[in-house]
Order: structure tokens, then sequence, then C-alpha cells
């Protein structure tokens, strides 16, 4: 273990140094850890959100991420973003976005560009269109799934030049140094 320093007061909070002007955070503990990993849902901070108590006839177009766990009949599309359904989700709707996590209900067809991710206690009656998709022992999942490539920009390819025939003036000069023109 580490000792405090001599010099440092026992009733001061830790991480706080003398020379640093209060913030007023001083007694709030420090987080080390990334408060969101990869396998779960996006926090509400960072996305928007439907609550459980929330539902919502029409169109749905996100420009963030999107986490809904109420019920939504119509579309949603959050073409460059991800979509959760939560636990609490109801969605009868046509859904594209570049990544779908599904933890609750839907009911239509799904296109994600990237990934979709069917969780274990989700249900999920559709097609599917994606690149990657993951499905969950537990889950049910009842329609056709149709695994595209993940579109990449096409870089036009350089068009071989054509070479030109050499001049006489090359040809003289090629001749009299002993060696064969290229061609």
């Amino acid at each position: 273990m580490w000792n405090r320093r001599k010099d440092e007061p026992a009733d001061r909070p830790m991480g706080s140094s003398s020379s640093a002007p209060a913030s007023g955070n001083e007694g709030m503990p420090m987080q080390t850890m990334p408060s969101r990993f990869e396998n779960d849902p996006p926090s509400p901070s960072r996305a928007a959100t439907i609550g459980k108590g929330v539902s919502i006839t029409g169109q749905i177009f996100s420009k963030e991420d999107l986490i809904i766990d109420g019920e939504v009949d119509g579309t949603v599309e959050a073409h460059d973003h991800k979509l959760t359904i939560g636990p609490n989700g109801k969605v009868k709707a046509t859904i594209k976005a570049k990544d779908i996590v599904i933890l609750g209900v839907v009911q239509g067809n799904v296109e994600a560009t990237e990934k979709i991710d069917i969780k274990k206690d989700a249900r999920l009656v559709g097609d599917i269109k994606t690149a990657r998709i993951a499905i969950e022992d537990g889950a049910v999942f009842k329609g056709s799934i149709d695994i595209v490539r993940a579109e990449t920009p096409k870089v036009a390819a350089p068009r071989p030049q054509p070479v030109a025939a050499p001049t006489a003036a090359q040809q003289s000069l090629a001749a009299s140094a002993g060696t064969e023109p290229k061609r």
C-alpha cells in the first residue's frame, strides 16, 4: 500500500493538491474505469432516450445514438448511429441504423449497415439486412437474414498509360549506344 505524504494534511481529500484552486468537487470520487463497455447498451447521458412510459406513432429520424425503451409504431432511422431497443421496448416499425442492439420486442424489417446484435431475451419478427449479425441463445427470431458486404468507398483504378513508340531520334541514339530501345 501507499502512505500519505508527510506534508499533506490527513483531513484533505485524496487527489487534491495544495496549489490547485478549489473546484467544488473535492469530495467526488474519480472514475478510473470507462463507464461504458463494448457489450453494454449506451448510457442515457450519451444517447437520446425514449423512456418506457412513452408511446410514439410516426417517423423518427435521429442524428445521434438512440435508446428506445417505450413503444414506437412507424419508422425509425439513425443512419450513422447506434440504435438500442431496450428491454421494455416494443417497436412495430421499419428500422435503419448503423448498429442495432435488440433487448426488447421488434416487429418489422431491420437494416443495419454494420451490425445487428439480438440479445438473449429479445424477440424479432421480420427480415434482416446487415453486414454482421449476432444472435444470443434464448433470443427469438422469425424471418430471413440477408448478409451484405459492408460498403467501402471504391477507388478507381488508374488507367494504364499507352507506351509511345520511340522516335527516330531516340532509335538512332540507342543504335549508336549499342542498346535496344525500350518499348
